[in-house]
């Protein structure tokens, strides 16, 4: 479980010892949400939710497999739990396999050799072996793609990396799947999305495993905890879905992105160190720090009596893992999909153990109560049950909004480090050189491209000062999965700020249709940038220059013409001044 698109941008530039210490948090087996699965997004130059993630091929020539954080991210949870499940998804793919069309089905065989290539790049540049792959994330399925997918990853030597099909809602795939017996051998799981913890006939008689493969979404309070807590639990109880990945894994994003803190836990500030360890990491733990990849469900799970559920998993070994959950109605609603209302209510469960459990004679206990915070508890470890005597049978006492796990494992453990500092806002002052001679990243610190990719440039042709710069690359639309803006834009700094100067050196690459601009105040990033207000100042290499209330440049204050061409450096500075009952625009 866990799972990030462009939504780690921020976690990249913390300083230690915070940012592994967050990383521990979520990857580190036996210390906070222990993880089993990474899935991430293979960056496609496209807007996903929250800003765009660069392609290892920008242009059909060009390869690199060290652009973006994905790399490294991977590599991180691989260091600190070498079993971890890599799971790989397209939202959006490069211009290039588009051939001018929004689309990645032109030619198979390219957009195949294409998502083979990242695979092989993540082994041979990165020594990482993804697991599984997907095919389109939310949008439409080729079914000869997949076909086509799958052959070029068995003809690579790649036979034990599984597909995933389709990212969206179980049909029309798993329809496809049954009438089509090649389908149905090329594919290895169904995953869908926000499935409401319900699946249907067709995917059940498919016989493939059944996923939620994007799930949650939910504001990272005590409510989100609650609906990660219920999920975790019914998706499999009402419709037999073995694996639950949560978006997002980390909100390491300005917070007035789309979704802001829908995550397991937030750091959003590599500026002051500050991070918090949410109420989600602890019901994660219920259930990965007791449960591996490779562990299965007994039959005997359910609903209890007076609502909420239960699940039972082994090793095969002898090993038993009880999860219980009595999250309400109203305490544990997702952000989707609608949620029918029931009961909850106290009650008294018992459980039986049987056949070669029933010798069992001590169980540890872990447990979280959320809600009220005079009585909330997160993953606290409570006296062992022993069952010396009992003949295998134990009663709980349970409330609503709690969560129990009766285990045989020993090794639960709630992690922590000392608290991080205090939260700051993004420094009132802030300059960036881009003077680094060797970056790690590819991306300059707190940037956040929102559409088009900002990579580090180092322009050898420039003894002076604009020898390093941070330069836009991309030069055509990608296949987009969002609306992505007609103009490229990268966001930095923090969204309240009213009065404010904004100064930057700029070079138009494009002579005659080229231009540039610099904003403040801009309103609306992710998903919805193609509709952002703010001010804008522009200059193009046609000899103009325009200030407009929008990036779409549809409100214009200002316009005239200006002694600006292309291949040239300008120094553009852009003041905003709020008064009572207007606002004043300087620009020089």
């Amino acid at each position: 479980m866990g799972f990030m698109l462009a939504t780690s941008r921020l976690l990249v530039n913390y300083p230690e010892p915070y940012r592994s210490q967050i990383l521990d948090y979520l990857f580190k087996p036996y210390f906070g949400a222990s993880l089993h699965i990474l899935k991430v997004e293979i960056g496609g130059d496209g807007q996903t939710t929250d800003g765009t993630e660069p392609s290892h091929m920008h242009y059909a020539l060009d390869e690199n497999y060290y652009r973006g954080y994905e790399w490294w991210l991977m590599k991180e949870a691989k260091k600190r739990n070498p079993n971890i499940t890599l799971i790989g998804l397209p939202w959006s793919f490069p211009g290039w396999l588009g051939k001018g069309f929004n689309w990645p089905y032109i030619n198979l065989q390219l957009t195949a050799y294409y998502i083979v290539t990242w695979i092989m790049g993540a082994k041979h540049y990165h020594d990482l072996d993804i697991d599984y792959v997907g095919i389109w994330n939310e949008r439409s399925y080729d079914t000869n793609y997949i076909k086509v997918l799958r052959k070029m990853l068995n003809y690579q030597g790649l036979h034990r990396v599984k597909i995933i099909a389709s990212d969206n809602l179980w049909e029309p795939i798993s329809a496809s799947m049954l009438l089509d017996a090649d389908l149905l051998k090329a594919i290895d799981v169904i995953g869908a999305h926000y499935p409401g913890t319900h699946s249907i006939r067709d995917a059940k008689l498919t016989a493939k495993k059944l996923w939620a493969s994007e799930d949650f979404s939910t504001l990272n309070s005590d409510m989100g905890a609650g609906c990660w807590g219920r999920i975790l639990n019914q998706n499999y109880v009402n419709g037999y879905m073995t694996s639950t990945i949560a978006w997002n894994l980390v909100a390491s994003y300005y917070e007035q992105l789309p979704y802001g803190r829908c995550s397991l836990m937030t750091a959003q500030e590599p500026w002051s160190g500050h991070y918090e360890v949410a109420s989600p990491v602890w019901v994660t733990a219920h259930t990965t720090q007791f449960t591996q990849p490779g562990w299965y469900y007994l039959k005997t799970v359910g609903h209890l009596e007076k609502g909420g559920s239960y699940v039972a998993l082994t090793d095969g070994l002898g090993n038993l893992t009880i999860i219980i959950e009595t999250m309400s109605h109203k305490h544990s609603m997702c952000i989707r999909p609608y949620l029918p209302y029931f009961n909850v209510s106290q009650q008294f469960a018992t459980f039986v153990l049987k056949g070669s459990f029933s010798e069992i004679q001590e169980l540890q206990v872990w447990y979280t109560k959320l809600g009220n915070p005079s009585e909330r508890f997160l993953f606290k470890q409570l006296d062992s049950l022993w069952l010396l005597d009992s003949g295998g049978i134990f009663t709980l006492e349970l409330q609503e909004d709690e969560l129990f796990t009766i285990t045989t494992l020993t090794t639960g453990l709630k992690g922590s480090y000392p608290l991080p500092p205090k939260s700051r806002p993004f420094p009132s002052t802030y300059r960036d050189d881009f003077n680094v001679d060797y970056p790690y990243f590819s991306e300059a610190p707190n940037f956040a491209d929102q559409t088009g990719v900002f990579e580090y440039f180092m322009n050898i042709e420039d003894t002076g000062e604009h020898r390093f710069t941070l330069r836009q690359v991309l030069n055509q639309r990608p296949v987009t999965w969002a609306a992505d803006a007609s103009n490229t834009i990268s966001i930095i700094g923090d969204y309240t700020w009213t009065n404010l100067t904004i100064m930057c050196d700029v070079y138009i690459e494009t002579p005659d249709t080229g231009g540039v601009f610099i904003a403040g105040r801009v309103n609306k990033g992710g998903i919805w940038i193609r509709s952002a207000r703010g001010i804008f100042f522009w200059i193009f290499a046609n000899g103009s220059y325009r200030v407009t209330g929008d990036l779409a440049g549809w409100i214009i204050y200002a316009l005239g013409r200006v002694e600006v061409t292309a291949k040239k450096w300008y120094t553009l500075t852009l003041t905003i001044k709020v008064r009572k009952r207007s606002q004043t625009v300087c620009f020089c």
